[in-house]
């Protein structure tokens, strides 16, 4: 694909969509990743012949042969982005941008065809065009869009792919924590990414290797597992699925420097832009496991955060593990630095707020 043109997406019509009807009773509850739209938007790559072919059509099970690379040496990488009603009821989206680059940036680093910018941007588009009526309103309410890509050549030699299935899905969805402060479980057992790896690509195996250690957090009772580095196990990375921040009693923001085993969240880098506005110094640094249990005891620390597209801003009440347990603040999420942060946040992302960063792209 060269051009522009190129880019256009055939609509192809649904046999038998969801009926008004059913769709008010999904919207209702949907919950988090259990309902799916309509539509899925659908481009295929062929080493020699490039992207082709882009498609809306009807959701539907992928094909794929038995000996698709994907399912072997798992060459996938995936994002996630919403799109928000906004108040005057027209349809948002918060940051495209910058998930297309990072799409391409994580497909460089697993060896894997590069989706154009804008061929990335016109499919996510197109798609929540097409499911405008599955955007649920409500606060913690979006259309929450899952644009992936795998490795779909038939061969069993290990060798990056020559073809590809770019493909994008939307979810209605409501919060994805019940609500309140969430609790987390220290892991000293498992790490989440080393150098030299695939910790800064947002690929399917990262979560993975998370899975036995967010297991672990649940049988202890917390709701999310915090990682510590993999060589000396002493400094605090990322959550199973999304960034971590610290709140100083001097209302200093702390979170982990970027250095290729943390994922650069979009949310992330957002609330150090937001928090700077607001006059707070950030610190990116590293901040070991034992000085944040010290600094909780001493009243240094009084709030933490977690952040992602999916978890938004989140309190973090306490943090569990072999070292004992710590209470961060009142432990409640009542605080006000992350609250402040929170609102600023949706705010913008739902056109309630000034954007001065022209952060938010109008669906027409």
């Amino acid at each position: 694909m060269d051009s522009a043109d190129q880019f256009r997406f055939t609509h192809l019509p649904h046999p038998a969509p969801v009926s008004v009807a059913q769709r008010t009773e999904l919207l209702a509850n949907p919950g988090f990743g259990r309902v799916f739209t309509d539509h899925m938007a659908v481009v295929r790559y062929k080493e020699g012949q490039g992207w082709h072919n882009p498609t809306i059509e009807a959701r539907a099970p992928i094909a794929l042969d038995p000996a698709a690379a994907v399912l072997h040496y798992a060459q996938e990488i995936f994002e996630g982005m919403k799109a928000y009603r906004a108040a005057d009821g027209g349809v948002v989206m918060f940051r495209p941008d910058a998930n297309a680059r990072r799409f391409r940036q994580s497909a460089e680093r697993m060896a894997m065809a590069e989706v154009p910018e804008a061929l990335f941007l016109d499919a996510v588009r197109e798609l929540v065009r097409a499911d405008r009526d599955w955007i649920p309103s409500g606060e913690s309410a979006s259309l929450y869009l899952r644009p992936f890509m795998i490795a779909s050549e038939a061969f069993l030699g290990v060798k990056p792919s020559s073809e590809y299935l770019f493909i994008v899905i939307a979810s209605p969805v409501g919060a994805y924590f019940s609500g309140g402060a969430v609790s987390v479980w220290v892991s000293e057992e498992y790490t989440r990414a080393a150098p030299g790896g695939t910790g800064a690509a947002k690929c399917g195996g990262n979560y993975a290797a998370s899975l036995l250690a967010q297991r672990e957090a649940k049988r202890q009772n917390c709701d999310q597992v915090l990682f510590l580095d993999a060589a000396e196990h002493r400094w605090i990375e990322e959550m199973g699925g999304m960034n971590v921040f610290f709140v100083m009693d001097d209302g200093t923001l702390v979170t982990p420097p970027l250095g290729g085993t943390i994922l650069p969240g979009i949310t992330r880098d957002t609330l150090l832009t937001l928090a700077r506005d607001r006059g707070l110094t950030v610190r990116e640094e590293r901040y070991g496991i034992d000085q944040c249990y010290a600094d909780a005891a001493s009243g240094r620390l009084v709030e933490a955060f977690a952040c992602g597209t999916a978890a938004v801003v989140t309190p973090i009440g306490r943090f569990r593990g072999h070292r004992g347990e710590i209470v961060i603040g009142a432990g409640n999420g009542a605080d006000p630095v992350t609250g402040d942060l929170r609102e600023a946040l949706i705010g913008i992302q739902r056109g309630q707020r000034p954007d001065p960063h022209g952060w938010v792209q109008r669906i027409d």
